[in-house]
C-alpha cells in the first residue's frame, strides 16, 4: 500500500511549446529524444550550451499537439528567450503557461501511478509529476527535496549554470541524455565524453554527522582535493567529486569526516553509463 504524497514544487514553471514543428524545434535543441515523445510521457533533457556546459535542466510532457517544459522558475523567461532565439524560421510557439507544479511521491520509494501523472523518468522512486493539479497538497516542497536527496539524485541546487557538464550531474545515469538521437546543441563534447569514458567528476551524496557544509566547502582525501560540497541538509549532502580520489579514502570536509553514499543506480567503474 503506497503512501502518495503531493507536494506543490514553487521553484518550478511552465513553458508551452506548440505549432507545426514543436518536435524538430526540440529534437536539435535538447539532450534528449522528442520524436519519439508520446502524449502522457515524460522525458528528463538539458540545454546545454553548444561547448557542452549545462545551461538548465528540464523535463517535457507530452501533449496531444505539442509539449510542456518543466523549468526551473527563476529561469523561466531566460529560457523562453533562448528558445526563441534559436527558433528562426521554425513554425513553433513558444510561451510561458500559468500551471501548478507538483510531484506525488511515496516516501518508501515505491512508484506511483494514476490518471493525469507523469512518471518520473529519472527513477520510479522518484514518483511523478502533476501539472495543474486538483488536488491539494499534503507536503511542502522541503520535504520532496529531503526525498530526492534520500535517493542521492542531485537537483538544480546543485549545478551552477555554464558550469558543469551533464555527465558530471548524472544526467546519462538518470535518462537525461539519448546518445543515439543525433546533433543537439551541445552533442559533440557530450558524446566524446561518454564515448571516451572520460568522466572525472560526479554527483554523489555524501553523509556526516551535524549540519551540512558550505556549499562550495572542499571536499578533501587527506591532503588532496577530492571535490566540492553542493547542497545539503543535517547529516546529508550532494557534492561534485573526483572519482579517481575518493575510493577507499578517508574523506573530511572542514576536518569533519564524510563518507560517499553511493547510489545503487551509480555504476562502481567512472564510465559514463
Amino acid at each position: 500500500m503506497t503512501k502518495t504524497r503531493l507536494a506543490r514544487l514553487s521553484s518550478r514553471a511552465v513553458i508551452a511549446v506548440a505549432g507545426p514543428d514543436w518536435r524538430s524545434f526540440l529534437q536539435g535543441l535538447l539532450t534528449q529524444d522528442v520524436d519519439t515523445l508520446a502524449a502522457g510521457e515524460l522525458r528528463f533533457s538539458g540545454l546545454l550550451t553548444p561547448q557542452g556546459r549545462l545551461l538548465y535542466d528540464l523535463f517535457v510532457a507530452g501533449l496531444p499537439d505539442g509539449a510542456l517544459l518543466d523549468v526551473a522558475a527563476e529561469h523561466r523567461d531566460t529560457i523562453v528567450a533562448r528558445l526563441s532565439m534559436y527558433r528562426l524560421r521554425a513554425k513553433v510557439e513558444i510561451g510561458p503557461l500559468d500551471l501548478v507544479v507538483a510531484a506525488a511521491f511515496d516516501p518508501d520509494g515505491a512508484p506511483v501511478s494514476g490518471e493525469g501523472l507523469y512518471a518520473d523518468p529519472r527513477l520510479p522512486a522518484l514518483g511523478a509529476r502533476v501539472y495543474g493539479p486538483a488536488a491539494e497538497p499534503d507536503a511542502d516542497e522541503a520535504a520532496y527535496e529531503a526525498h530526492r536527496l534520500a535517493l542521492g539524485v542531485p537537483g538544480p541546487a546543485d549545478w551552477l549554470s555554464d558550469k558543469n557538464y551533464p555527465i558530471e550531474a548524472d544526467f546519462d545515469l538518470l535518462c537525461g541524455i539519448d546518445f543515439k538521437k543525433g546533433c543537439f546543441v551541445g552533442q559533440e563534447t557530450t558524446s566524446r565524453m561518454k564515448r571516451r569514458g572520460t568522466i572525472k567528476n560526479r554527483m554523489l551524496p555524501i553523509v556526516f554527522d551535524g549540519p551540512a557544509p558550505a556549499f562550495g566547502a572542499e571536499v578533501l582525501a587527506g591532503t588532496l582535493r577530492a571535490g566540492e560540497v553542493l547542497s545539503g541538509r543535517d547529516g546529508r549532502a550532494m557534492a561534485l567529486l573526483r572519482l579517481d580520489r575518493i575510493e577507499g579514502a578517508d574523506l573530511t570536509v572542514d576536518g569533519r569526516p564524510v563518507r560517499v553514499e553511493r547510489p545503487d543506480w551509480v555504476p562502481e567503474t567512472p564510465a559514463a553509463g
